[in-house]
C-alpha cells in the first residue's frame, strides 16, 4: 500500500532559533515534535534578529528537520514602536503572498510576534480555506493600553480588538498559556471548546542542575560564597525589575548579591543603577547562549519572577520554568492573583511580595539567605517535581501537537470546514 503524503503545517512567526525571544523557541519545540510525528514543517520567519536587527541568518536552512525560511525587511530591531510596526507589517505580508502560493498547504499555526500575524493566517482561510490555530502567547492592544502607551478608545485599539474577535471567531483553535489568559480572550469572544490552556513549560530538559562548586558560571563572575538572588529573561515594561533593583541598592549584607541576565527596555534601569551607584552586589550580563543555560540558570539560589498586576493573563512569565527545571525556589514580585503566585503557594515553592515593596523584600530576602540550606533544596526538589509532573515539555508540548493534528484532520472535510466559516461569518 503506497505511503501518504506527509500533511504540511505552515508556521508564521516573525521569529524563531537561533533568535532568543521565547516565543521562537517555544514555537521551534512544537515544531520539531510535529516533525517528529511525520508532519511536514514548514516556518515563514524573519532573516535578522528581533533585539537589534543587526544580526543576519540565512534565507533558508533546516533545523531539526523544519524547512526554515526566512523573509528579508522583517525586522529592524526594537528601536521604536513604529519601527517594530512596520517591519511587522512587512513580514505578514510577504508571509501572506507566499502562503497563498504554498502547495500542499494543510493548516497554519499563528502566534502573536508580530502582534497582528493572525491577519496572515486569516488571510489563508479565506482564500485557501485552510484552518489555521492561534497560539496568544501575550495579549495586544490590552498589554499597550495597560501600560498606558494607547488609549482604549483608540483607532488603533479598536482595530486590535476588532482583529482579536475575528481571529477567534475563524480560528480552529486557539492555545492560551493560562486560566487568566484564556478568560481575557473569551472575554473577547467565547469561543467554547475552541479554547484550550496550555502553559509553555520550560525550553530546555536539565537533568540536573550544577553543583554551585562545580559550576564554572559561577565561578567565572566571582560567586563563590555567595548567595544569588537571579533575573534570567526580558527585562520589559510589564516585567518590572525596579523593585528588584532598589531593594539590591538597600541590601547591605555581603553574602547576597542580584544578578540580572537578559535584555529589553527596562534593563536600562539595571545599567543606570549599576552607573549612578556603583554597588558590589549587582551583576548585569547579557542574554546566554541556549547551551550555557544550565550553568547560568544553575548560578542562583533563587529566581526572581515579576509581573504587574495590570497584565495578568496578558502575559505570561515563561522564566519561572526554567527555574523548577535547575530545582531552584521562586522569589515572586507581583500580585496574589497570577499564574506564578497560584504555583508558589499551592506548591509551596517559594515566597511572593508586592511590587514597590522594596522593604519587605529586603527583609524577605535576609530570612530566605538564613534558612536552612536543606529546606532550601527541598523546595527546589518540589520545584522540579510538580514541573515533572504538571509541566514537562513532552506533556505540554504533546497536547498542543495534538491540537495542530486536531485542526489539520479537520481540513479534509471541505464540508465542515465550509459549514465552519458559515456558523462564524461576520
Amino acid at each position: 500500500m503506497p505511503q501518504s503524503k506527509p500533511r504540511t503545517l505552515l508556521i508564521i512567526t516573525q521569529v524563531y532559533l537561533p533568535d532568543t525571544p521565547a516565543v521562537g523557541q517555544l514555537i521551534s519545540e512544537a515544531a520539531a515534535m510535529m516533525v517528529s510525528r511525520g508532519f511536514r514543517v514548514i516556518v515563514y520567519t524573519s532573516n535578522r534578529d528581533y533585539e537589534t536587527g543587526r544580526t543576519r541568518y540565512p534565507s533558508r536552512e533546516t533545523i531539526n528537520g523544519v524547512e526554515v525560511v526566512r523573509l528579508p525587511w522583517s525586522s529592524f530591531g526594537k528601536g521604536s514602536l513604529l519601527i517594530r510596526m512596520l517591519a511587522g507589517l512587512l513580514f505578514v505580508k510577504q508571509a501572506s503572498i507566499r502562503g497563498l502560493f504554498l502547495r500542499g498547504l494543510d493548516g497554519v499555526l499563528v502566534s502573536t510576534a508580530p502582534p497582528f500575524a493572525s491577519m496572515a493566517a486569516i488571510f489563508l482561510r479565506l482564500f485557501r480555506r485552510k484552518p489555521f490555530t492561534y497560539w496568544a502567547m501575550d495579549l495586544n492592544p490590552d498589554q499597550m493600553i495597560a501600560m498606558g502607551t494607547m488609549s482604549e478608545r483608540s483607532l488603533v485599539a479598536r482595530f486590535f480588538n476588532r482583529l482579536n474577535r475575528m481571529t477567534l471567531r475563524r480560528c480552529a483553535a486557539t492555545i492560551a498559556m493560562d486560566r487568566f489568559m484564556a478568560d481575557r480572550l473569551n472575554a473577547k469572544l467565547d469561543i467554547g471548546d475552541r479554547m484550550h490552556v496550555i502553559a509553555p513549560g520550560p525550553m530546555d530538559k536539565f537533568e540536573a542542575p550544577v553543583p554551585h562548586q562545580d559550576n564554572p558560571f559561577r565561578k567565572e563572575h566571582g560567586l563563590q560564597d555567595k548567595f544569588v538572588i537571579m533575573y534570567s529573561g526580558n527585562h520589559g515594561l510589564t516585567t518590572p525589575v525596579t523593585t528588584l533593583v532598589k531593594a539590591a541598592l538597600a541590601t547591605t549584607d555581603p553574602r547576597i548579591v542580584y544578578m540580572f541576565i537578559g535584555g529589553g527596555i527596562a534593563k536600562q534601569e539595571v545599567e543606570d543603577a549599576i552607573r549612578d551607584h556603583a554597588p558590589d552586589n549587582i551583576i548585569s550580563l547579557p542574554y546566554q547562549p541556549l547551551s550555557e543555560l544550565r550553568h547560568s540558570l544553575s548560578a542562583a539560589d533563587v529566581h526572581a519572577v515579576t509581573i504587574l498586576p495590570e497584565v495578568v493573563g496578558v502575559i505570561h512569565p515563561c522564566k519561572i520554568y526554567g527555574a523548577m527545571g535547575v530545582r531552584r525556589p521562586i522569589l515572586m514580585v507581583g500580585p496574589e492573583e497570577s499564574h506564578v503566585s497560584d504555583l508558589v503557594e499551592a506548591e509551596d515553592i517559594g515566597w511572593r511580595v508586592d511590587n514597590g515593596d522594596v522593604d519587605g523584600l529586603v527583609r524577605l530576602v535576609r530570612s530566605i539567605v538564613d534558612m536552612d540550606p536543606a529546606d532550601l533544596a527541598a523546595m527546589g526538589e518540589r520545584a522540579h517535581q510538580v514541573l515533572e509532573h504538571r509541566f514537562s515539555k513532552e506533556r505540554l508540548f504533546g497536547m498542543v501537537c495534538r491540537t495542530l493534528s486536531d485542526m489539520m484532520h479537520v481540513n479534509g472535510d471541505e464540508a465542515a470546514v465550509t459549514r465552519q466559516d458559515e456558523d462564524h461569518a461576520d
